[in-house]
């Protein structure tokens, strides 16, 4: 009997593993999907998010949103929280290998009409202004000391720089820089992986996409966010690059040997985890504020360069763009956070792999400007099709620690993806669509048929009131890694 057998459907959108399903099994484990997206679930995201729920300190569930896949250790889409005064640990493999991977969303003055007839000619310029691709590099080489700055500074180090106005930082989860980061934490691999590649957008599923809204299901909230139809924006995806990814390969290290030391035993050795307090587990959680912070300089940058270089492309002053930052956000993180569990407020270690923050309205950790319609939760999809803005709900935080899902989540295997594009040839495939890249072989592993359909997962966190719909973003124009 497979493991699907065991998640039964106890409301719409609500699939709850049967208890004691793997052994040691401390907290419920929930699954939000859709008829169809259960139909795609994999028996080892099933796996890996029930052994989850074994570890020290884990508290009131775990939660999967509905972009889902297989991850390392945790799944993609996995939401977890621990109890440090009980013992709670954090898991480098639950926060994932690219720290901080996140989404920016920018607003411009501009129109679609005025932007489709030109899309390809601007995608070109994009393409010689923002590196991007495996191993790409920045024109900013930073020393060792800069490296330190931009890892507390995080994306004020790049309003500094130049890269940006100040008003954008109260636009920024945690206004671009978490307080817990130690530089001094990081390894010197980390830093000479990170010191040419701040500003690049990197490979895999990343990207700069110049899109246009064009559905709005929330005319007051599009409103109050200055967001109308027709308009064009520009999305990032990126994140912390080598810095990051060495920061989770030193720390995996860590945790192994962590485990013999503090007793803990786990089903999965890709959970390798430490005890938050524990002087390993403050190390990690200090290196990976540092790889967050570097993060969000990355996002920060990388934004500036996209609008700087449409503002020339078509002649335009900074007023006449109309740049103004949406919002940017994190994936791939664990943060210390209050939530409420059988009663009592507690301040947990919320672990988010592939998952976004959705704060409701009023929450003191939403930025001033969208205290009253909740935090802004961007979800891209794939080249082809669309991207959606919701804004977060009171449910969310009840039924998962204030979280939704973070993007389309993959249907194919990069493998299985570069197979169809032989089968069917790349021009057939990607016909219609602008994209723009330094290599095919990234657009080969990142196209629209390699991805769920972002429309089904976003019906189920709206559906569930976790966040609400506000409006659709379609692609002009795509830069891929």
């Amino acid at each position: 009997m497979g493991l699907k057998e065991e998640l039964v459907e106890v409301e719409p959108y609500v699939y709850k593993l049967k208890e004691n399903t793997v052994q040691g099994q401390k907290v419920p484990v929930y699954f939000y999907l859709s008829d169809r997206l259960f139909e795609i679930l994999e028996e080892d995201a099933i796996r890996q998010a029930a052994n989850a729920a074994t570890l020290p300190g884990v508290k009131k569930a775990i939660y999967v949103m509905p972009d889902v896949h297989v991850g390392y250790g945790f799944p993609v889409g996995g939401v977890m929280a621990t109890d440090p005064k009980e013992g709670g640990i954090i898991s480098p493999g639950s926060v994932g290998y690219d720290i901080n991977c996140g989404v920016r969303l920018i607003a411009t003055n501009l129109t679609a009409d005025k932007v489709y007839p030109v899309r390809k000619e601007l995608m070109e310029e994009i393409l010689k202004a923002v590196p991007a691709g495996v191993g790409s590099t920045g024109k900013i080489k930073l020393t060792r000391s800069q490296m330190e700055e931009v890892a507390v500074k995080g994306a004020k180090w790049a309003v500094e720089h130049g890269f940006g106005f100040e008003e954008d930082l109260e636009h920024i989860e945690s206004f671009g820089a978490l307080p817990n980061a130690d530089p001094s934490k990081v390894s010197k691999e980390a830093y000479e992986r990170g010191s040419d590649e701040l500003g690049t957008v990197g490979s895999g599923n990343h990207f700069v996409e110049i899109q246009t809204i064009d559905e709005i299901y929330d005319e007051e909230v599009a409103e109050q966010l200055g967001l109308s139809l027709g308009q064009v924006c520009i999305m990032v995806h990126s994140g912390s690059r080598g810095f990051g990814h060495q920061v989770c390969v030193d720390y995996l290290k860590v945790a192994k040997d962590a485990l013999k030391k503090y007793g803990i035993d786990i089903p999965d050795m890709q959970l390798a985890c430490m005890p938050f307090n524990s002087p390993e587990g403050q190390n990690y959680f200090k290196a990976m504020n540092s790889a967050a912070n570097y993060a969000f300089a990355n996002r920060q940058i990388l934004g500036f360069l996209t609008a700087d270089t449409i503002r020339r492309f078509f002649g335009l002053s900074w007023d006449e763009l109309g740049y103004r930052l949406i919002y940017d956000l994190a994936h791939n993180i664990a943060k210390i956070e209050e939530h409420k569990v059988d009663g009592k407020v507690l301040r947990l270690v919320v672990h988010r792999k592939g998952a976004t923050r959705a704060f409701p309205p009023f929450n003191p950790e939403v930025p001033p400007a969208y205290r009253k319609v909740g935090q802004p939760v961007i979800i891209p999809g794939d080249v082809g099709r669309y991207s959606f803005l919701l804004v977060g709900q009171n449910k969310s935080m009840d039924v998962s620690f204030g979280t939704a899902c973070h993007g389309a989540g993959r249907l194919m295997s990069r493998t299985k993806a570069k197979e169809f594009v032989r089968k069917e040839g790349l021009e057939k495939v990607l016909k219609g669509l602008v994209v723009v890249a330094r290599g095919k072989g990234t657009v080969a592993e990142e196209i629209p048929q390699a991805y769920k359909d972002v429309s089904e997962v976003v019906k189920v966190v709206d559906a569930l009131g976790i966040a609400k719909l506000v409006l659709r973003l379609r692609p002009l124009g795509t830069l891929k890694g």
